[in-house]
């Protein structure tokens, strides 16, 4: 599935349309729903169908997703605005993240960024356009350092990544006994 309309957009007519509350509501759930279909269409037709939709630089970006679970990496990911998450579901389903595991991660993930754009949406809606700019100003300066820092945020999160595949490999080496 490709959104006809995208994330941000539903978030900010989210809270345009009800409020705050109420539109993040209804925004994560309408996106949880749109990420886990991608997930579960990926997970069922597999790399063929999913490179019709996901450019192979995308998969390229995000191929070390595939061999490693790495929650907390993914988590992250859906923090990032901007982020091809539409891209990122279908790249999750040919993984090994679980079905649950896919939905708390997305879910969550997406909640911080629905927040402030149906915050935006309220806003305008009241005609509070100052506390708009503020809020808008705020969001410039974090997507400006999150696009200034990209490769340094990307080495962290693989680094991370890598420390935790590294653990879970160690904890899953059979343990050698030393006879006297």
């Amino acid at each position: 599935m490709i959104a006809p309309i995208p994330g941000e957009a539903t978030g900010l007519l989210g809270g345009y349309l009800y409020d705050h509350v109420s539109g993040t509501i209804y925004s994560t759930i309408g996106l949880t729903i749109g990420s886990y279909i991608a997930f579960s269409i990926s997970r069922l037709f597999g790399r063929p169908f999913v490179d019709r939709f996901v450019s192979k630089a995308t998969m390229a970006r995000f191929e070390y997703l595939l061999h490693h679970k790495g929650a907390f990496l993914v988590f992250l990911l859906f923090l990032i605005p901007g982020l091809p998450k539409d891209a990122l579901c279908y790249v999750l389903g040919l993984g090994h993240l679980s079905t649950m595991e896919f939905l708390v991660i997305s879910g969550t993930g997406r909640l911080f960024g629905t927040a402030l754009l149906t915050v935006s949406g309220d806003y305008i809606r009241h005609h509070q356009y100052y506390r708009l700019s503020i809020l808008a100003g705020i969001a410039v300066i974090v997507v400006f350092l999150a696009m200034a820092y990209r490769d340094k945020i990307e080495r962290l999160f693989r680094k991370l990544h890598v420390i935790e595949y590294r653990k879970r490999k160690k904890a899953n080496r059979p343990q050698s006994t030393e006879k006297d």
